[in-house]
C-alpha cells in the first residue's frame, strides 16, 4: 500500500535571538502601560478612588481625629498620620488593578491578548508599570495635601525620597496581590467585594492611625508584626528619625516573600484559559 504525502510541510522556523525578543517585549510592555493609563484617566470614578478618597481620609482623620489621638511624635498627629495614610493608599489603589483585570478577564480582553503575537509577560509587566506611575502621582497629591495641614518631614530630603519610594514599592507589592486575586477570580463583583475583605483589617488594625499599643493586648501582637505596619513603622523612622535598621530588614523581608510567592502565582493565573 503506498503512502500519500501530506500537503502540509512543517516548518522549523528558529527563534529570534535574545536581544530581539527582550526590545518587543519592552515595547509590548510600554504599549500596554499606555493603554492602562488612558483608560484610568478616561475613567472619573476610578480617579475618584484613587486620589479624592485619600485626601479625604487625610482631612477627617487630621481634623476629626486627631485631636482624641495623642502620639509622641515630633510634629504632633499629622505627622504620625501621614506614613499611615501614604502606605493605606498605597494599599487601596492596588484595588483598581484586581477591578481591572477581573474586568477584562470577565470580557474576553485577557483572551485576546493571548491570542495575538506580542510577549507574554507584556500584560502583567504593562499593568505594574503603569500602577507605579499611578501610585507615585498619587501618593504626591497625598504628601501635598499633608504638607496644607501641617505634615513636615524631620529627618531631611534623602529620607524623604526614600519614605516615598518605599510607598511606591509597597503599593506595588500589593498590586501582585491584586492581579493574582483578579485573574484567580474573574468575576468583577466577586473581586469587588473580596478585595475590601482583606484590604481593610490589614490597613486599619495597623500603625496606620493608631499606636499598636492603644488596641487590646490580643490584637497587638497581630498588629505589631503584619506587614502594613511593619512597612509604616519604617516610613515613619525615615519621615521623622529614629531606629532603622530593625524595620528595614524586616520590610524588605516582607515585600520580597510577597514578590516571590504572588508574581508567579499571578503568571499563572494568566495563563490558565478562561
Amino acid at each position: 500500500m503506498s503512502m500519500r504525502s501530506s500537503p502540509f510541510v512543517a516548518l522549523d522556523i528558529p527563534r529570534p535571538p535574545i536581544a530581539h525578543r527582550i526590545r518587543n517585549g519592552i515595547s509590548d510592555t510600554l504599549n500596554l502601560t499606555e493603554r492602562d493609563i488612558k483608560i484610568w484617566t478616561r475613567n472619573p470614578s476610578l480617579l475618584f478612588f484613587i486620589v479624592i478618597q485619600p485626601v479625604m481620609f487625610v482631612l477627617l482623620f487630621r481634623y476629626v481625629f486627631g485631636g482624641a489621638i495623642m502620639v509622641s511624635v515630633p510634629g504632633g498627629y499629622v505627622n504620625y498620620l501621614m506614613p499611615g495614610i501614604i502606605a493605606q493608599s498605597a494599599a487601596f489603589a492596588s484595588f483598581g488593578t484586581a477591578i481591572a483585570l477581573a474586568r477584562q478577564t470577565q470580557r474576553g480582553v485577557i483572551d485576546r491578548f493571548r491570542s495575538m503575537p506580542m510577549a507574554r509577560s507584556a500584560v502583567l509587566l504593562g499593568r505594574l508599570v503603569a500602577d507605579t506611575l499611578r501610585l507615585t502621582i498619587t501618593l504626591l497629591i497625598i504628601l501635598a495635601v499633608g504638607y496644607a495641614v501641617g505634615f513636615r518631614f524631620e529627618n531631611g530630603a534623602g529620607p524623604a525620597v526614600l519614605m516615598v519610594a518605599l510607598g511606591v514599592v509597597f503599593g506595588v507589592a500589593i498590586c501582585t496581590v491584586s492581579a493574582y486575586v483578579g485573574l484567580a477570580i474573574r468575576d468583577e463583583e466577586s473581586v469587588g467585594s473580596f478585595g475590601l475583605i482583606w484590604l481593610f483589617p490589614l490597613t486599619f488594625v495597623s500603625a496606620a492611625f493608631v499606636p499598636v499599643a492603644s488596641m487590646p493586648g490580643w490584637l497587638q501582637a497581630f498588629a505589631k508584626n503584619q506587614p502594613v505596619t511593619i512597612v509604616i513603622d519604617e516610613m515613619r523612622g525615615l519621615a521623622l528619625g529614629g531606629p532603622l535598621a530593625e524595620h528595614a530588614w524586616q520590610s524588605a523581608a516582607w515585600l520580597l516573600a510577597i514578590f516571590i510567592v504572588f508574581v508567579p502565582l499571578a503568571v499563572r493565573a494568566y495563563r490558565r484559559p478562561g
